[in-house]
């Protein structure tokens, strides 16, 4: 396959591991996004491709998080400076 960016027919698939945040102070609220993806990348210009799973996807789109996806979601009480236990309010 031809590079979308650079036309060169040198790109290579790699293993990756990547976590998206949201940006701006509001994510810091949300889950961290983790993938494990195919990377395809260009070793002519450094163009990467790959694709976000459909679960993970979903919770790039909602916001938060969705069963099954591979996620970070701590909630953390920034008043109190700690996470709280499961199945407590703090």
């Amino acid at each position: 396959m031809l590079c979308k960016r650079c036309a060169s027919e040198n790109p290579s698939a790699f293993n990756g591991e990547i976590a998206i945040h949201f940006s701006g102070l509001k994510g810091l609220d949300k889950p961290i996004v983790l993938l494990f993806p195919q990377l395809r990348v260009c070793l002519k210009c450094g163009f990467t491709e790959f694709t976000v799973p459909e679960k993970e996807l979903s919770v790039l789109v909602k916001g938060t998080a969705v069963e099954g996806a591979v996620v970070l979601d701590e909630s953390v009480d920034r008043q109190k400076g700690k996470v709280p236990s499961p199945g407590t309010d703090g």
